[in-house]
């Protein structure tokens, strides 16, 4: 197939190699026969075809639908943070308030699992009053109310069936001043490992609204002249308050919410039988994840991925694929999945940027992910997108 074989006879039913290949559910053996392989290397060791939804990922989820065409109808705003149907999410010190689940349904892993207390704005009245208060418009179910069930309550607006959702954050405990419904509620901490044994749709959630309560935490002043500012657009923007600012004239990155970009890239060997895994001094015992890096002002993810695999274990980089991507919200970054092909296997590792590195032999990986007797190390949790980039790779590899 390499050297361009006739892949176009068909049986008698007018099925290439291909339409057989993928009727049974060989992708791999599919993708070795849709096309060649890219820079010389095997279509083996690095496909053209991504497999898997990305938006599978722990943090991917978009419940609410972020309806941005509202962050600017003040009016609208104002009488949904009113509403009796609205949901606000409570922060303190960027840690959600949750309470205990019940229930086994759509959780996530873990020995516990843990739901975002949806609070009403009775709740939270007494608590908006506090001067400072930044209030984060998050978006609506995606899902309408049924108007015909939904009875008007007295004092309520025209009801247009949308159920908006809030958050905000307070960096002074505010529980007292909070009526809460289950008194099993509290403030969810650490981060890590803490958020990640929520439900799915609340963990998309928590990406969105923590991401940009930090934010407010760190930029409560003009970045570029020190002057206070205004919180506008439902909380994604922040205007200057003093007239002749820089940042009032044009767009400029100070104004709305930061987002960091990360490449974090599984390694391949030349050989599409291994791949590089790193681990740094502050993992669990045991565990190897994939080289990951924040990418720099004016470098493309492919560069950064270069850059970043060279500096941390000396091996150096040729062709690299996209995958997927995965918000993560510590506080802000996006992670930017990719697989990279090696062109050197000789290590030499940057024991500044992380502690060890090393090739894992597929067998390795996999015993690794069924968390075998055998396994010779341990992956990171299913909820990291590096969880997925290497499942990702035994799967496009797999034998019949």
């Amino acid at each position: 197939m390499l050297h361009k074989c006739d892949l176009s006879p068909v049986n008698k039913s007018g099925q290439t190699a291909y339409d057989i290949a993928s009727f049974w559910g060989h992708k791999h053996i599919a993708t070795l026969l849709i096309g060649g392989g890219q820079d010389g290397y095997p279509q083996s060791t690095f496909p053209d075809v991504v497999y898997g939804p990305g938006e599978n990922i722990y943090f991917n989820h978009e419940f609410l639908d972020r309806s941005s065409n509202k962050r600017t109808d003040s009016k609208w705003l104002a009488a949904k943070q009113t509403s009796p149907h609205t949901v606000y999410l409570l922060f303190h010190n960027l840690n959600p308030l949750v309470t205990p689940e019940s229930s086994d349904q759509d959780r996530t892993g873990g020995a516990s699992s843990n739901q975002l207390s949806r609070l009403r704005p009775t709740s939270v009245k007494p608590f908006l009053r506090q001067p400072g208060i930044t209030v984060v418009f998050l978006g609506v179910e995606k899902r309408k109310r049924d108007l015909n069930t939904t009875a008007m309550l007295e004092g309520e607006e025209e009801d247009d069936g949308l159920t908006a959702w809030f958050a905000l954050n307070a960096e002074q405990d505010p529980t007292e001043l909070l009526k809460l419904v289950d008194s099993k509620s509290f403030f969810l901490q650490p981060p890590m490992p803490s958020l990640l044994m929520l439900s799915d749709n609340d963990a998309g959630i928590i990406a969105h609204a923590r991401a940009v309560l930090a934010w407010h935490s760190r930029y409560s002043f003009c970045p570029t002249c020190g002057s206070e500012t205004r919180v506008d657009e439902g909380g994604h923007k922040r205007t200057c308050l003093r007239e002749g600012c820089l940042s009032l004239r044009g767009i400029h990155n100070t104004c709305y919410p930061r987002v960091d970009p990360v490449a974090i890239m599984l390694v391949i060997h030349p050989d599409g039988n291994q791949c590089l895994l790193g681990r740094k001094k502050v993992f669990p015992p045991g565990m190897f994840s994939c080289l990951a890096g924040f990418i720099e002002p004016g470098e493309t993810v492919e560069e950064g991925v270069r850059r970043e695999v060279w500096e941390e274990s000396g091996v150096r980089i040729g062709p690299v694929r996209y995958i997927t991507s995965q918000p993560w919200p510590m506080p802000s970054s996006l992670m930017i999945g990719c697989h990279a092909v090696a062109l050197t296997i000789a290590i030499n590792v940057n024991e500044n940027e992380i502690e060890e590195a090393r090739w894992f032999t597929r067998q390795q990986v996999i015993d690794a992910t069924l968390k075998s007797k055998n396994a010779v190390f341990s992956l990171p949790p299913r909820q990291a997108i590096a969880h997925y980039l290497i499942k990702h790779w035994i799967g496009m590899n797999a034998n019949l």
